[in-house]
């Protein structure tokens, strides 16, 4: 069963925030966070909006901050609506940092998670890491929020742990099945928590915590 989607046209006159990207589940988290700072105002992934054609831009920032902005100004300019955008990624120690900003797409095709996942494991197996110390890893997230008349405000936080020797749990996406947090104590994974205790401790909600310090500092200096 397809989505309804919403019209351009409404969402404009809802004064509707685009979430420039097609995961649902960086939406659900997005909300959970900034929405009680913008009561009344629902917040779309590009997927839910009945848009004729939408090209999406080249992320050819050298960092997770550029590519943030790339995706949230251009959403904002080409819609003509406030628009969010996350880029995030996993960086592990053994492997200089990577996959980095190529984390979505490191196996080759987009968004593939279980490829992904599978690629970051048999690369840590050919360097013979095997303990947590030699698995450590962390994720980031940059958020920037770009609104009608050009403001930006950006947030950014990270998330420390290390990487399982193999997948566990179905719960969240990309690299959350074999991400050990140290949050949680180096035993359990992201994917095996919920939403609820995710945003309490994931790279993305301090990212966002952070953006909603900014945007209540940006809404009381409005009044």
């Amino acid at each position: 069963m397809e989505t309804e989607q919403i019209t351009l046209a409404a969402l404009k006159e809802t004064d509707g925030i685009v979430v420039a990207t097609g995961n649902k589940g960086k939406v659900k988290e997005i909300k959970a966070i900034l929405g009680p700072l913008l009561p009344g105002r629902n917040f779309y992934a590009l997927s839910e909006i009945a848009l004729d054609e939408y090209v999406e831009p080249e992320e050819n920032g050298d960092t997770f901050a550029q590519n943030a902005f790339i995706k949230a100004k251009t959403a904002q300019e080409r819609l003509g609506v406030t628009a969010i955008a996350d880029d995030s990624g996993l960086c592990v120690d053994a492997l200089d940092g990577a996959p980095g900003i190529f984390s979505a797409r490191w196996a080759g095709a987009h968004g593939d998670d279980h490829a992904n996942n599978v690629k970051l494991l048999d690369e840590l197996a050919k360097r013979g890491a095997n303990t947590p110390e030699e698995r450590k890893a962390h994720f980031v997230s940059s958020v920037a929020l770009v609104f009608a008349d050009g403001t930006m405000l950006t947030g950014e936080g990270t998330c420390k742990g290390s990487i399982a020797t193999q997948e566990a749990g179905s719960n969240g996406f990309g690299y959350d099945p074999i991400f050990l947090t140290d949050a949680l104590g180096g035993e359990t994974t992201t994917a095996q928590i919920s939403a609820e205790e995710k945003n309490q401790i994931s790279h993305r909600s301090k990212a966002l915590r952070e953006l909603a310090v900014a945007l209540q500092e940006f809404l009381t200096n409005k009044r």
